[in-house]
């Protein structure tokens, strides 16, 4: 496809970036380490502890020495993280990479059988385990290859005495420590220990290297892990850089406020930005506790803010949010799925700043597209391709279509993985002939550059034949003044084949199934109008925030 988006491109953006021989993640650390040793690189936002490049530099490198001369582990060996947004986080990230071992995210709230999978699936022998989730650890340990077992609590590296209070509130006031065994796992403090007295060797890690198995959400089958390289993620980390630099300050301290968890890509891919380009990234731990978080907003002149929609929901809901200086901030970036109208011009509203949808996904680590940062206001689209990334919008035979038409959006670029792991049919099976990644997202391209996601195929509403888009249909419903979140799937009907169930969480109780239904009506045709409606206290979600329609499907015993 000719490469019509660039006409679009922010004035000093680049079309391609220097994608020759990027090193590793590890030596791109170090060069911050040297560059900006005595800055604060991380900090916990709830406890308001921080640690400095070159902090972070000795706990990493113990890390790294304990994998590699306690454990001696080969390198490449696979090495699990499972908790939070925790300091803790970060350190041993950078310690499994800077040892040459490759990462892989755990998420803390899945179940015995989805955490047995993916550690037999990975062949991971080690994981970091926050404490309360140990005890899940203990139900499959036995059917994994894991042999190490780090166990970190949620205040270590926090000092005294905020470290003991919050040991104290979490073990014996909350209770979130549930009782396990697990014999030989050490403790955190003692595996720095063994760090420290032990050698670190620096390894070789080419660019091509694997740093991430990242495992897609398993929300639709089985979970498998992309992988990603070295490459991949410092790739996609400079066409973000690109991305913003004309629109940065070099004075001011680049604040990133993460929200989202780490171990999603989303996360994990503006973290890796951040640590090569000095910045302070502040960690939030509990977004849901938006109150709490609102807080750690007020306490930092950030920058950025990536984050989904429903966490930028909830922040324009509370009452706290208008007060929080904005001063600093120059983008906000809104992924993992689509931003709705309402809530990008409410956000724009207060901030001042406008709410810049992205896309992207796991397989591409994670981000294709964005809107250039210096729009004037919402514009539906998902933006333009980053430089060096082609799209090819295609259609159910592997033909391009042309601008309008809608297709599947199908990628190629440097941060497209290198397939999934020991899944060679799967892999074949998303990758084309020429080398595209087929997202299976159906979207449109316009004369400008601009994509728009339609929707995601499986979820794709199908009523007397015609296509309906549960993306559409939410959007329009959020505009409802009484609407706080909404989401559309499809449930069978005799007549009709499928028709548009409608799922709503009220500002208001005074709202009616016949004033959304008359709404919808203003606004789109009548086979998109929902039939059916629903109200609930709250929709299901992952714990990134996106809503789970498979879940409002089963909850229909649907089960699609």
């Amino acid at each position: 496809m000719e490469r019509i988006w660039l006409q679009s491109y922010s004035p000093g953006v680049p079309a391609e970036i220097e994608v020759g021989d990027l090193g590793s993640i590890g030596e791109k650390f170090e060069a911050s380490v040297r560059d900006y040793g005595e800055r604060v690189a991380i900090v916990s936002g709830a406890a308001g502890v921080g640690i400095t490049y070159r902090e972070l530099d000795v706990l990493s490198r113990r890390v790294a020495a304990y994998l590699q001369a306690v454990l001696k582990l080969p390198q490449g060996s696979r090495v699990a993280l499972m908790m939070p947004n925790l300091l803790q986080y970060l350190v041993c990230l950078l310690g499994a990479l800077r040892a040459g071992h490759v990462v892989v995210n755990v998420n803390p709230l899945y179940t015995a059988r989805e955490l047995e999978h993916q550690l037999a699936d990975s062949g991971a022998e080690a994981i970091f385990i926050l404490e309360n989730m140990a005890h899940v650890l203990e139900k499959v340990i036995a059917h994994t290859p894991v042999r190490h077992v780090v166990v970190t609590g949620v205040g270590d590296l926090l000092g005294f005495p905020k470290r003991h209070l919050a040991h104290f509130v979490v073990r014996r006031v909350k209770k979130m420590v549930p009782l396990f065994s697990l014999p030989g796992a050490v403790s955190f403090d003692a595996m720095l220990a063994q760090g420290a007295a032990a050698r670190f060797e620096p390894v070789k890690v080419a660019d091509d290297d694997l740093a991430f198995l990242q495992y897609t959400g398993g929300t639709t089958g089985v979970s498998k892990g992309a992988m990603l390289t070295h490459r991949n993620l410092l790739a996609n980390a400079r066409q973000g850089e690109v991305w913003s630099d004309p629109f940065l300050d070099p004075k001011d301290e680049f604040i990133l406020v993460t929200a989202i968890p780490l171990y999603h890509i989303f996360a994990l891919g503006a973290a890796v930005s951040h640590l090569t380009r000095g910045g302070l990234n502040v960690l939030v731990a509990d977004p849901r506790n938006t109150t709490a978080f609102v807080k750690v907003l007020a306490k930092y002149r950030f920058v950025t803010l990536p984050a989904v929609n429903t966490l930028f929901n909830s922040l324009i809901h509370h009452p706290d949010f208008a007060k929080v200086d904005f001063s600093k901030l120059r983008f906000a970036i809104g992924g993992g799925a689509a931003v709705q109208k309402a809530v990008a011009e409410r956000w724009q509203q207060i901030t001042g700043v406008p709410l810049c949808e992205g896309y992207g996904l796991t397989e591409c680590s994670p981000t294709v597209t964005c809107n250039p940062l210096d729009i004037k206001g919402f514009n539906g689209s998902i933006g333009l391709p980053l430089p060096s990334t082609e799209i090819s919008i295609r259609d159910e035979n592997g033909v391009e279509v042309p601008p309008g038409a809608p297709g599947e959006l199908c990628v190629r670029g440097p941060q497209v993985m290198k397939g999934y792991w020991n899944r060679p049919d799967e892999t074949a099976r998303v990758m084309t002939p020429d080398g595209f990644l087929r997202t299976g997202d159906v979207a449109t391209i316009d004369e400008r550059g601009f994509v728009r996601i339609v929707d995601r195929q499986k979820d794709m509403i199908l009523v007397s034949g015609f296509n309906v888009y549960p993306n559409e249909v939410e959007q329009v419903v959020a505009l409802h003044p009484l609407v706080m979140e909404a989401a559309a799937i499809g449930v069978p009907d005799e007549a009709s084949g499928e028709a548009v169930k409608l799922y709503v969480v009220r500002k208001d109780p005074a709202l009616t199934v016949e004033a959304l239904i008359a709404h919808c009506r203003e606004s789109l045709a009548a086979y998109k109008v929902p039939r059916l409606v629903e109200f609930l206290d709250e929709l299901p979600k992952s714990n990134v925030g996106k809503v789970l329609r498979r879940e409002l499907r089963e909850r229909g015993g649907l089960g699609k």
